[in-house]
C-alpha cells in the first residue's frame, strides 16, 4: 500500500535533516581555578579557566545547544555561571545565579550548564556568586544569526569588551565596602580601565571596509563613554535587540551594556586612530589623583604609522539610547495587567554598614534558593510569605503584562538588568525629576534591552 502523501513526507524528513545538520551541540568543558595576570602591569591572583585568563569567548548559533561542564577549582571560594541577557526559557534553572536558581558550585565541586538557545545577539558570562566576577571571571558569549537584517552590510565582525579592573580581591573589597567603617557607601574606585582585557590595543583594520563591533561592558562598576576617533559608530544592536540604524559619534555603556556598531574604514592608510574608552567619574564618590580613567586602542591602518594620542574632549556627549528603535518595530505593549513600583534608596542598618533597598527592604540571601522553593511548595508557590520576606518577591501570572517603575530615591546613576527578559523602556526622566508622576507620552516603538540606567533622583 503506498503512503498517501509521498512527496510531502519525503519532504518532512529533508526538513528535518536540514534542520538537524543546522543545530549544533557546542560543548565546553571548564575547570575554574586561580592563575596570575597583570593587564594593566600590577601582577594579582585572577579568576581564570582551563589556566588561562582572559577566559574563552563563547560563540554559537541560534538554535545550538550549549553545553559546559564546570569544575571549581579555585580551592577557597564557591563559584557560579551566569549567561547575561539570555532569558532562558525553560530552562531557568540553568541560569546562575546563586540563592536565585541554583546552590553555589562548592571547591571541588561540578555543575553542567545545558540548555539550548534561541535567541541573536551580543552577551556575556560572568559569575553571579558573592559579588566574583570582577577577579576574572567574564567573557564574551556571541550568539550568531544567519538572518540578521544586517549580514550583508558588513565585511568582518570583532569583539571589544571594557571593563574595570582592581588590584585588590573582591572579598576583602566588598568586606571594607559593606561596613560600618564605610557609612556612605562609597563605592570602591577602580584602579584601572580596561579594552579586552588589557591596555593600548590593537585592533588591525583594512582600507574600506566595514566592521561589526560587538561591545561589551564587562565592568564591576563604572560606566565608560566609549568613541572611535575620526569614525562615525552605526547602531544595529543594544543587548540583543536589532535596531534601526541609528549614527552615533560617542556612546555610554553601563556596567552589563552591550551594543553592535557598524565602522567603515577610511581608504587612506597613513594615520591610525584612537578608540577610547573612558570611566564615567561621576560615579565615584573620590577621583584618586593617580587614576588614569581612560583606556586607549587603536584602528590600526598602518603598522609603521605612530598610534596618536587621543584628542581631549571638552565634553562627554554621547548617543540617547532611549531614542533607538527596535528593528522589528514591536509596538508599545498593551495596558498592564499588574504593576509594579520599586523606589530605590541607599541607608544603613543597626550594624553601621549602608546598603541599597527596595521598598524599605534590603536582600538576604535565602537558605533554600528562590527557584527550589517555587518548585517544592505546591499550592503555597503563590503565597510570597514562602520565599522570604527580604527576597522581596511578586507573584506573578503567566503572559501578564507588567509594568515596573523604578524610583531612584539616590543622588547616583544606577544600572538594572531584568533577569530572562528584555523589556520596553517607556520613560526615563531626567535628573531631578523625583518619583515618576505618570504624565508621559509614550513612544509608539519602544526601545527594548535588558539593562538600562536610571538617572540620579530620577525614574524609569
Amino acid at each position: 500500500m503506498k503512503a498517501p502523501f509521498p512527496a510531502f513526507s519525503r519532504l518532512l524528513t529533508l526538513i528535518f535533516l536540514i534542520s538537524y545538520t543546522i543545530a549544533a551541540v557546542v560543548k565546553h568543558d571548564f575547570n575554574i581555578s586561580w592563575v596570575t595576570a597583570q593587564p594593566d602591569g600590577f601582577s594579582r591572583p585572577t579568576i581564570g579557566i582551563n589556566g588561562q585568563w582572559p577566559i574563552p569567548q563563547i560563540t554559537a548559533n541560534v538554535g545550538d545547544r550549549l553545553i559546559i561542564n564546570v569544575v571549581n577549582g579555585l580551592g577557597n571560594e564557591t563559584t557560579s555561571l551566569h549567561f547575561h541577557g539570555l532569558y532562558m526559557n525553560g530552562a531557568t534553572h540553568m541560569d546562575g545565579p546563586v540563592s536565585a536558581t541554583q546552590c553555589a558550585i562548592p571547591p571541588g565541586g561540578s555543575f553542567v550548564y545545558d540548555f539550548n538557545i534561541d535567541q541573536p545577539g551580543t552577551y556575556w558570562y560572568h559569575s553571579h556568586d558573592s559579588g566574583q566576577y570582577p577577579d576574572g571571571l567574564r567573557g564574551a558569549l556571541i550568539i550568531n544569526d544567519p538572518d540578521s537584517p544586517y549580514k550583508d552590510q558588513y565585511d568582518e565582525e570583532l569583539v571589544l569588551t571594557l571593563s574595570d579592573w582592581y588590584h585588590d580581591q573582591m572579598p576583602g573589597l566588598l568586606a571594607r565596602f559593606i561596613s560600618h567603617a564605610n557609612p556612605t557607601g562609597a563605592e570602591p574606585v577602580p584602579d584601572a580601565a580596561l579594552m579586552n582585557e588589557t591596555q593600548n590595543l590593537d585592533i588591525k583594520v583594512q582600507p574600506g571596509k566595514t566592521y561589526m563591533f560587538r561591545i561589551i561592558n564587562m565592568g564591576a562598576f563604572a560606566a565608560q563613554y566609549l568613541w572611535f576617533e575620526g569614525h562615525t559608530m552605526r547602531i544595529v544592536e543594544v543587548d540583543g535587540i536589532y535596531t534601526e540604524a541609528a549614527e552615533a559619534d560617542m556612546i555610554y555603556l553601563s556596567a552589563a551594556q552591550r551594543y553592535s556598531v557598524l565602522v567603515t574604514t577610511k581608504d587612506d592608510v597613513s594615520s591610525n586612530f584612537a578608540i577610547v574608552g573612558s570611566m564615567d567619574e561621576d560615579l565615584f564618590d573620590v577621583v584618586p589623583a593617580n587614576l588614569n580613567p581612560n583606556v586607549t586602542g587603536w584602528l590600526v591602518y598602518s603598522d609603521s604609522a605612530p598610534r596618536p594620542t587621543p584628542a581631549f574632549v571638552e565634553k562627554f556627549d554621547p548617543f540617547d539610547d532611549f531614542t533607538l528603535v527596535p528593528y522589528d518595530k514591536l509596538p508599545l505593549f498593551a495596558d498592564p495587567d499588574y504593576s509594579v513600583q520599586l523606589d530605590v534608596k541607599m541607608d544603613n542598618l543597626g550594624d553601621g554598614a549602608n546598603y541599597a533597598w527596595f521598598n524599605n527592604i534590603t536582600y538576604v540571601r535565602p537558605k533554600v534558593n528562590t527557584l527550589y522553593t517555587a518548585l517544592t511548595s505546591g499550592n503555597l508557590a503563590t503565597n510570597p510569605a514562602v520565599y522570604g520576606e527580604h527576597v522581596n518577591p511578586f507573584i506573578l501570572e503567566k503572559d501578564q503584562t507588567v509594568e515596573i517603575v523604578l524610583n531612584n530615591m539616590d543622588p547616583g546613576k544606577h544600572p538594572f538588568h531584568l533577569h530572562g527578559h528584555a523589556f520596553q523602556t517607556v520613560v526615563r526622566s531626567q535628573e531631578e525629576a523625583g518619583i515618576y508622576v505618570r504624565n508621559e507620552t509614550f513612544p509608539e516603538f519602544p526601545m527594548r534591552r535588558d539593562v538600562v540606567t536610571v538617572r540620579p533622583n530620577g525614574n524609569i
